[in-house]
């Protein structure tokens, strides 16, 4: 060990940077790796390598409704549609459709919309077959109403929008989606002969029901790997050119659009013989988002939770959870470590939050009014180590955030790294109420102490 004039330093031990808290850990992840029902549900039925599970995913999912024009432009078959943005638009706009009814169907970031139901008057299913004449009606309870679905979580969201679709008669259903596969280096196709159901149900009843076809994406897709797909997904005679063409320009979308993930369920074969996307899930890689300005600047922000809005703002991750130690860290392993630690210490981290290596003075006066403004809130620790970004200036940034926003909560502050000396001293001659440490342990058991 070596030694401070003020602080004992250590190592940081093994067991802190590991953690048990695995649940924690998971949480915090899905602001870093924001995991699509898709992989998890793929995953658990082993229909993929558990190394996808581990590829960092952050991605823009758009509304179905966004989806669906994205599909057209590129070729891909999609039953006649329009989105609507009140009562009166879905009445006028559900006249242009054939036949006599029509399907409505909410726009919300969540899947399970047909079995959920409107928290405001308790009306059941985010999706109907409605008659045209009643339209009307069954919009206005819809619209402007939060919409509760198994993925929702109780609070649901805001459904604002909803789709007029063409009703269409279908004959079959089948499950096609595209996503990143870090085991085969590229593209992988999934596709199973049975759709309209979740695929996690359909891999674990049945898993050689799952038909993967990896792409080497230097080669792209190919006439013989779209027809040998379309070929086991069960399609047969003039059908599968049909089904291959639109395989195809779906992975044109995926490639050519940045998509993370295009899932296509049910993808329909109708009675009069097209093959037709009736439904989709697609994420786009937030990473593309400068090449791709139309289509990033379609993100729904009514749908994100605000304060991760806000905090997004100023280039912060975080995520709320429900514990009473706000934690304040750079990098998201030190973050999951941090949060790790408290729980092994008997506290409960009440967020994840990663100010990233570069904390300003601005994104630190941000952060301290994110994590102050939670009610739930008792202590917040805040755990630094310098490494590319020093110690002094780290310091400076958190003395500025502190006095700009005021220090109402009892203030841990651990150090570590480069120009610590410095960063000591400026928070020491700055007069913060807060209790400093070089320790990363001994800075978690204060800050779960302080929250007690």
């Amino acid at each position: 060990s070596s030694t401070h004039p003020a602080f004992t330093v250590r190592p940081l031990r093994a067991s802190s940077e590991r953690g048990e808290a695995a649940k924690l850990s998971q949480a915090a992840m899905s602001l870093v790796s924001a995991r699509s029902s898709l992989c998890r549900g793929l995953r658990r039925g082993s229909v993929v390598p558990p190394a996808v599970g581990a590829v960092q995913r952050r991605f823009l999912n758009l509304h179905e409704y966004q989806a669906q024009k994205i599909f057209g432009d590129f070729g891909v078959g999609v039953p006649k549609n329009t989105p609507v943005f009140s009562v009166q638009e879905a009445v006028e706009k559900a006249a242009d459709f054939p036949g006599d009814e029509v399907v409505v169907k909410s726009q919300v970031l969540a899947g399970g919309r047909g079995l959920g139901h409107f928290k405001e008057n308790s009306f059941q299913g985010g999706v109907h077959i409605v008659p045209k004449a009643k339209v009307g009606e069954v919009a206005d309870k819809m619209l402007g109403k939060t919409l509760v679905t198994k993925q929702t979580g109780a609070e649901g969201k805001p459904n604002n929008i909803l789709l007029l679709a063409e009703k269409v008669s279908i004959e079959s259903e089948k499950y096609f989606a595209i996503l990143m596969d870090r085991g085969s280096g590229g593209p992988l196709l999934i596709g199973s002969k049975t759709g309209g159901t979740s695929i996690e149900d359909i891999a674990a009843a049945d898993p050689s029901a799952i038909i993967k076809q990896p792409v080497d994406i230097k080669v792209g897709m190919t006439t013989e790997i779209a027809e040998k797909m379309a070929t086991q997904m069960g399609y047969s005679g003039g059908q599968i050119q049909e089904a291959a063409t639109l395989i195809a320009n779906l992975y044109k979308v995926f490639i050519d659009c940045d998509c993370t993930m295009v899932e296509i369920n049910p993808l329909a074969t109708l009675t009069d013989g097209r093959v037709l996307v009736c439904d989709s899930k697609v994420g786009f890689d937030d990473n593309a988002e400068f090449r791709q300005k139309a289509i990033h600047e379609q993100r729904d922000l009514s749908q994100e939770n605000p304060i991760e809005v806000e905090a997004k703002k100023y280039d912060l991750n975080y995520i709320k959870l429900d514990g009473s130690v706000a934690c304040m860290v750079n990098g998201a392993g030190l973050a999951m470590s941090t949060m790790d630690l408290l729980s092994l210490l008997g506290g409960s981290p009440a967020n994840f939050l990663d100010v990233g290596g570069a904390a300003n003075v601005e994104a630190m006066t941000a952060a301290f009014k994110i994590i102050s403004g939670d009610p739930n809130v008792k202590s917040i620790f805040v755990n630094i180590f310098g490494g590319i970004a020093r110690c002094d200036h780290i310091a400076e940034a958190v003395v500025a955030g502190v006095k700009a926003v005021g220090a109402s909560k009892p203030l841990v502050i651990r150090l570590e790294g480069t120009n610590v000396e410095k960063g000591m001293q400026i928070i020491k001659d700055s007069g913060l109420d807060a209790f400093l440490t070089n320790d990363f342990t001994t800075g978690a058991k204060e800050a779960v102490r302080l929250a007690a």
